[in-house]
């Protein structure tokens, strides 16, 4: 049964329940890449798929615009998979619940998948339809995105013939944005030395940071939230400088370009030194909750019954872990100059993972300057270096470049121009400390044109995230308006 059926416009937000019905999380596209695939093809348009599981979908010009330069139009398939504590839902197997709360779109107790599902609904609205004038299009929709840009960087830009992009990426529909900042992801291995659980150790705990904000790496990384990783380093350290305690199992975190929202680690304890441990962990809640009473108000700090780890850190590995992590820059590293009020460059721990050799992190970094990037990496190297225990930082995936502003580019001026008719105000240009795939299709295809146009979302990455479906209803025609304006 459809929730979204007496919403319009049905023919956008049609398309973005059926995309909410497929589970799309990175690295999980195949089945909605063969679904758009399907779709083109039942309507006669040339659809192609990578082995990457991105893909492209040829329309002609409709409507005299036949003639036209070809308009390339962009998504990304996948989505990140947060859920609440206790929710029980399988991102590989279940489809998206929706919820109708007013103006919102919601999802019940998950994300939402919105970043990019409803931008993907505008581009496949625009292939279904068959009253709207435009020129040739080019519906590149990428997979991994969410992964560190993958599906962009792989992408055989080759097939393309147009020169001007219009991407569906935003996240309002107050702007256009016209510009945006590149990242690169990083690994940091911790080798665990690992030991058996000393005979004196029978007591184990789960400690369990919850109930956290979350968010995105970039949108919400100015927000001072609190980070669940570094939240759980935090702890470790008190407890280590209190008691001998052994660490197994750490864990935390959703993906790298969200801000974590929980994390938990195994703790070993001699008996004896369990109740001044919990005492310990009360105390440390009790400051938490003070300190980030206004970002993250439901934050909690566990210590619950749990069984014996078959292994446990070495000592001194333990305490390279913690001290390490808790040292990592993170959250906002400067503040723009040339863009007062944005965001130049920011860090974000954003998982922590037990691996076979013993713990990674995985942080990604984003900067508008490509030199502030590197120098924020080669600074977590050095720390690294200086923890010592064989410790290693490696990039993760790509080095994503910036998306240069060029207030010259033709289509924002037919853009803002489409803007002002359709909504009555000027729109704003902005350039985001965000970092999108636009930098790639910027670099591969040199003197490309580039916009993004948004719709009004919140808290994307997180159990929160919704969309206003009466943004989606004002920028629909917006979209139709500029596509019937490129001549």
């Amino acid at each position: 049964m459809s929730v979204l059926k007496s919403l319009q416009p049905q023919e956008v937000l049609s398309f973005f329940e059926t995309l909410a019905g497929i589970p799309r999380g990175s690295c999980n596209e195949k089945e909605v890449a063969d679904w758009v695939v399907s779709f083109a093809q039942d309507r006669g348009l040339e659809a192609t798929q990578d082995d990457l599981h991105c893909v492209l979908v040829k329309k002609p010009g409709q409507l005299g615009l036949e003639d036209a330069p070809p308009l390339i139009l962009h998504g990304h398939l996948d989505m990140v998979c947060e859920k609440d504590d206790g929710v029980v839902h399988d991102f590989e197997r279940d489809p998206i619940k929706l919820l109708v709360e007013g103006d919102f779109i919601t999802a019940d107790g998950t994300s939402l998948g919105a970043d990019n599902g409803i931008g993907v609904s505008y581009i496949l609205a625009l292939l279904d339809s068959k009253d709207i004038p435009h020129p040739p299009l080019e519906a590149v929709l990428t997979a991994m995105e969410e992964k560190g840009k993958v599906g962009a960087a792989g992408f055989d830009t080759s097939r393309l013939t147009g020169k001007r992009m219009i991407d569906f990426n935003w996240i309002t529909d107050k702007e256009i944005l016209a510009g945006c900042s590149g990242d690169i992801t990083l690994t940091v291995d911790i080798p665990a030395e690992w030991e058996d659980v000393p005979a004196t150790h029978t007591a184990a705990r789960q400690l369990k940071i919850r109930g956290l904000s979350g968010g995105h790496c970039e949108f919400d990384i100015h927000l001072e939230r609190a980070n669940a990783v570094l939240l759980l380093a935090r702890a470790l350290n008190t407890l280590g400088s209190t008691a001998d305690v052994r660490v197994a199992n750490p864990h935390g975190g959703a993906q790298n370009n969200a801000i974590p929202a929980d994390a938990e680690a195994t703790l070993v304890f001699r008996p004896e030194d369990v109740d001044a441990a919990a005492a310990t962990v009360s105390e440390l809640e009790e400051t938490l909750r003070a300190e980030y009473r206004l970002s993250d108000p439901n934050l909690r700090v566990e210590f619950v019954d749990a069984g014996l780890p078959a292994r446990v850190f070495s000592t001194k590995a333990a305490a390279r872990l913690s001290r390490l992590t808790s040292l990592i820059p993170n959250g906002v590293l400067s503040w723009s100059l040339t863009v007062p009020g944005i965001v130049e460059s920011s860090n974000n721990l954003g998982t922590i993972r037990t691996t076979d050799e013993g713990a990674r992190l995985m942080s990604t970094i984003t900067a508008a300057v490509t030199s502030r990037k590197h120098e924020i990496f080669d600074r977590i190297r050095s720390l690294a270096a200086l923890a010592g225990g064989d410790i290693s930082v490696e990039a993760y995936g790509l080095d994503a470049p910036e998306f240069p502003y060029r207030p010259e580019s033709e289509l924002l001026a037919t853009a803002r121009a489409a803007y002002q008719d359709v909504m009555g105000t000027e729109a704003e240009v902005h350039v985001s400390q965000c970092s999108l795939e636009l930098g790639m299709f910027s670099n591969k295809l040199p003197g490309l044109d580039i916009i993004s146009i948004g719709t009004e979302l919140h808290d994307l990455h997180s159990p929160k995230e919704s969309v206003n479906h009466t943004s989606v209803a004002r920028v629909w025609p917006l979209v139709k308006e500029v596509v019937s304006r490129l001549r």
